[in-house]
């Protein structure tokens, strides 16, 4: 029977998703409200955006139809958080907003998650050799890993198909861990929010009838994730009984899940203040931005080689989680995060840098372009003066 739940939910939010869609990009071209590109856009042309708001009407419709499996009234503490989220994401698609009156948002939504009980975070579990934790200590790291994971997802949204992928790889394995926890509520949701993106993602990946989600859909999205990712880390002892990992290594886990919103974020911001400017100041040195530009790769392309390594990267730390303790864990993880970020300052993959490879390689194009067109007219003035 919860099979079929789970089916029902998945499609019916895939079909929502699917159908509404094209509505919304027809509006949004009626409008005249499109995304037009600028110096720090990947994509070429103006486009429709918007399509998170698909996703914040399939999760209020299913939150309705499954409150019947929240136990501590889960669904009526998102609901408000999702509402701010979306009201602000969708202003901030019409009307830019400043970073710290979206900060300010998230924090007032925040409050609405942690102040639930089944939120609550009692014990690390023996994480680095600590068990009990304060209430006000879970109040503030609480707090600041969620709007963390938001900010950070809602960064990582700069090319095709590259959120979408990245939440989809995310939410499947939310969906198995608490499938197996049995937490058939946050299947749900999980399910749900997948439903849509995949829907999403065809369109987002077209030629023809493209759409973006827009921070709309970002700061959505990213708030469920982090509520996933806060609810996984609250699970009682007993539940981790069932999972293929030790119950200590449960942090790690979860940074492993998260890595690739999480360690762009924390490369971006590193640079941006190394640089003396604001960690929020806009630029096109993610490692998205990299891959595209630096390698010449299509937005694809990037979007899958970035959602692949997030998958390796999770199952490989839940077989190392099997056996090792979190101390070695936490080696391998500090080890791969210095080894990648060596790696982009070794290439010397800064945005200045970037774009001096890219003018240089454009001069170069059309010096061989001229140089071409001059021995072509060279050629056929030989061929009339003889």
């Amino acid at each position: 029977m919860q099979l079929l739940y789970c089916l029902i939910f998945f499609i019916g939010a895939y079909a929502l998703t699917y159908f509404t869609i094209p509505k919304i990009i027809g509006l949004v071209e009626y409008k005249k409200l499109m995304d037009e590109p600028n110096k720090r856009s990947s994509h070429k042309r103006i486009t429709p955006t918007l399509g998170g708001v698909s996703f914040f009407y399939t999760l209020i419709f299913a939150l309705f139809f499954m409150h019947n499996w929240d136990n501590y009234d889960e669904a009526i503490y998102i609901i408000p958080g999702l509402t701010i989220l979306f009201m602000i994401g969708l202003k901030d698609d019409l009307v830019v907003l400043s970073p710290y009156t979206k900060l300010v948002a998230q924090l007032i939504a925040v409050v609405f998650i942690i102040s639930n009980e089944s939120f609550t975070i009692n014990s690390l579990n023996g994480f680095l050799g600590i068990y009990e934790i304060p209430i006000y200590i879970y109040y503030f790291v609480a707090g600041f890993m969620m709007v963390t994971i938001i900010n950070a997802y809602n960064l990582i949204d700069g090319i095709d198909g590259l959120a979408a992928i990245v939440g989809i790889v995310i939410l499947i394995i939310y969906t198995t861990i608490f499938y197996i926890t049995e937490e058939y509520f946050y299947v749900l949701v999980s399910l749900t929010l997948n439903g849509s993106l995949i829907a999403f993602l065809s369109f987002n990946l077209s030629s023809s009838k493209k759409i973006f989600m827009g921070d709309t859909g970002s700061l959505i999205v990213g708030f469920i994730i982090s509520i996933l990712t806060l609810k996984f880390l609250a699970l009682s002892p007993e539940s981790y009984d069932s999972l293929p990992f030790l119950l200590e290594n449960v942090p790690i886990i979860a940074i492993s899940i998260l890595i690739v919103p999480l360690f762009d974020t924390a490369r971006v911001f590193t640079i941006r203040v190394a640089n003396k400017r604001s960690p929020f100041s806009p630029d096109r040195n993610h490692t998205h931005h990299i891959l595209i530009d630096y390698f010449k790769i299509s937005h694809q392309q990037a979007s899958f080689i970035i959602g692949g390594f997030n998958l390796v990267f999770v199952i490989l730390f839940i077989i190392l989680g099997s056996a090792s303790y979190n101390f070695y864990l936490v080696l391998v993880l500090v080890s791969t995060i210095i080894i990648l970020g060596y790696l982009f300052y070794r290439f010397d993959y800064s945005f200045s840098n970037i774009k001096r490879k890219i003018i240089f390689r454009k001069k170069m194009d059309k010096l061989k372009k001229d140089v071409k067109k001059g021995g072509g007219k060279l050629i056929h003035k030989k061929k009339n003066n003889g």
